[in-house]
């Protein structure tokens, strides 16, 4: 079979594309990104890895419980995150680091 000539030199008329202004550009399959996306979005370049989590079976009082479901999606992370900074305020006071 004979291998078919592959141009190397780019199809794409830029001189076309360099004279478009914004309002002629078509963005249907890369819609823009509104405030709200944005405020939600999370850059992780350089951060350390996240921590995978446990899923463990935990009793909470209902009411407790009933209460945080009340504050919107998000709440086992709410709830993790007030463990944590719990673990880490006693580590501070008894002077222990770690796990």
């Amino acid at each position: 079979m004979k291998k078919k000539h592959i141009s190397r030199k780019s199809q794409t008329d830029w001189e076309r594309v360099d004279k478009l202004q914004d309002n002629e550009i078509d963005f249907f399959d890369n819609p823009e990104v509104t405030p709200e996306m944005f405020a939600k979005a999370i850059l992780r370049k350089g951060l350390k890895p996240v921590v995978p989590k446990s899923q463990v079976t935990l009793r909470i009082d209902n009411d407790v419980l009933t209460w945080f479901k009340k504050q919107g999606t998000g709440y086992q992370t709410r709830i993790n995150s007030l463990l944590k900074a719990y673990k880490e305020a006693h580590q501070v006071k008894s002077g222990r680091t770690g796990a």
